[in-house]
């Protein structure tokens, strides 16, 4: 059958020594004081841990339905179509560049919702800002520069012309 992909699936079990106790069954920790153990909870005090992996052959990504658009990193703002918001507001590319192979570029940061620091933090910590004005303000959305997070961004395309 053309274009009809048959996948294996594959199981793989074994009996290890438990690493946490170090086929011991017992575990002592930082609250066990010298001469004293639990039974460890990872092996009930066997010493062995039973492995158990399953997987299924890659025989190439598959599409994944109803998704419209893809963001390079969900710095943990809430997002969805609704309440006024389009999906591109939240920055992005569309699904099908996406699965074209096309890289995420400057100006497809979640802009409307964080700044350059928030944002940077968990999509690129190299290019993360260090700015002075930015130590020590706590949550990012409590900056006091926040409201005029345009203009950070603003500040943030200048500085990675010139660099």
């Amino acid at each position: 059958m053309k274009g009809v992909f048959v996948t294996a699936h594959h199981v793989i079990e074994h009996d290890e020594e438990c690493k946490a106790c170090k086929g011991t069954g017992l575990f002592s920790g930082i609250s066990e004081g010298d001469g004293l153990a639990v039974v460890c909870n990872r092996c009930t005090g066997t010493g062995c841990h039973h492995v158990k992996i399953e997987y299924d052959d890659f025989e190439g990504r598959k599409i994944r339905p109803n998704t419209r658009q893809v963001l390079e990193v969900n710095p943990g703002v809430m997002v969805g179509e609704g309440n006024g918001f389009k999906l591109t507001d939240y920055g992005g590319m569309s699904y099908d560049d996406w699965l074209a192979g096309k890289p995420f570029e400057r100006g497809m940061e979640m802009r409307k919702f964080t700044c350059p620091v928030w944002w940077y933090q968990s999509a690129d910590y190299k290019l993360k800002p260090n700015w002075a004005e930015c130590v020590g303000c706590g949550s990012l959305s409590g900056c006091e520069h926040f409201p005029g997070k345009s203009e950070c961004w603003a500040r943030f395309d200048r500085e990675l012309e010139t660099a």
